[in-house]
């Protein structure tokens, strides 16, 4: 019945700022009045990564629960699981407003929110609260606008949260924090992957875990410069990748006034450009590194293509706003149903069965 509900109220949502249609779901998360996941998730899309069980390879993506106050909620729509975050040190508001806009046209839209959170300790207790609880849970951490020693706010953010998280992600991709992407440059890429995973291990050696620790990218890299940023990531040890994050690119775009606005874009227009790029880690690192794909995911065909092009696991957040939340239960449904048709006892058989194409496939 809620399913239903939430299904009826998504064209009233959708004639909402768009900022304003997002706090809405967040609060109505929060507030228990969701759909929930029924069924338990068919094994065959069970994965085991690291020491982490995912019932299902279907993610929500970092930038939709930035706070983490909804995580056990996602996980009850039916999520494998949820990542949080961005969360820097200090509190901080990001970017003024407008800063997300809807470009419907296209399924896209362009946010440049500027890691707007709630900082390090108001997250942090929160996610203390369900500690025992359950579900995989990410941490997505960043530095702020104004760090003088962005590396350090990093650092911090694994040292703070690493009994709570099951797993790090290391976003230094988003560009709405200006000069974040400079550190994909190889030299600081190397420093902050060295101090990120000194800390790692520091924290391991306390709390009796390893968490993993995975990197987020730029879907705006040439591929000399991807070429690097992968052996940098590979040398230093990185546990997997995150492919990608938003582009600053505006190709194709239906909606040429909204294209305009300043930004990363997400959605469907990003799908080909990030399951290329996607596609390319998997070949350069091979099959044993864990990988996440994530950008503009909106179909269940679109889902089963990353895992095809490379990904271990998809995540999933634009496409829901155009989609709506019958989109998780409907991925999953072919996701199992296409693993049988082709004769495959588990899910994991599908990732990468499609690299060389999607690798060599045009810009």
């Amino acid at each position: 019945m809620l399913a239903g509900l939430f299904d009826l109220a998504r064209p009233l949502v959708l004639s909402l700022d768009a900022e304003r249609a997002h706090n809405l779901t967040v609060k109505a998360l929060a507030s228990g009045l969701h759909p929930r996941c029924a069924a338990p998730d068919d094994p065959l899309l069970a994965r085991r990564l690291f020491d982490l069980d995912f019932p299902n390879p279907l993610g929500m993506a970092a930038g939709f629960d930035k706070n983490g106050e909804v995580p056990d909620a996602l996980l009850a729509l039916g999520f494998g699981f949820a990542e949080i975050g961005t969360v820097t040190p200090r509190p901080q508001p990001g970017n003024p407003r407008p800063r997300l806009f809807r470009l419907p046209a296209d399924n896209a839209v362009i946010n440049r929110f500027g890691f707007n959170n709630d900082g390090h300790a108001r997250v942090l207790s929160r996610l203390e609260r369900r500690r025992g609880r359950p579900g995989v849970v990410g941490v997505n951490v960043g530095a702020n606008k104004d760090s003088a020693d962005r590396v350090f706010d990093y650092v911090t953010g694994i040292a703070v949260f690493a009994h709570v998280a099951s797993y790090f992600t290391i976003n230094v991709s988003s560009p709405n924090t200006p000069g974040l992407r400079d550190l994909q440059a190889r030299d600081a890429l190397a420093e902050l992957l060295t101090a990120a995973l000194v800390a790692r291990d520091e924290a391991a050696a306390r709390i009796g875990r390893r968490v993993p620790v995975f990197l987020k990218i730029a879907p705006d890299l040439d591929d000399g410069h991807l070429e690097e940023i992968v052996d940098e990531a590979t040398a230093r040890g990185i546990d997997g990748m995150v492919v990608s994050n938003t582009t600053i690119a505006r190709d194709g775009l239906t909606d040429g006034t909204t294209a305009r606005e300043a930004g990363g874009l997400s959605g469907r227009p990003l799908f080909r450009r990030s399951t290329r790029m996607l596609a390319r880690v998997r070949r350069q690192v091979g099959q044993d590194m864990p990988l996440i794909g994530v950008g503009g995911v909106d179909s269940p065909e679109s889902a089963f293509a990353k895992i095809a092009a490379g990904a271990d696991l998809v995540q999933i957040y634009t496409g829901l706003v155009f989609g709506g939340l019958g989109l998780v239960d409907a991925i999953k449904r072919h996701l199992a149903r296409r693993a049988r048709a082709e004769g495959m006892a588990t899910i994991a058989e599908a990732v990468g069965t499609n690299v060389a194409a999607w690798a060599d496939s045009n810009p």
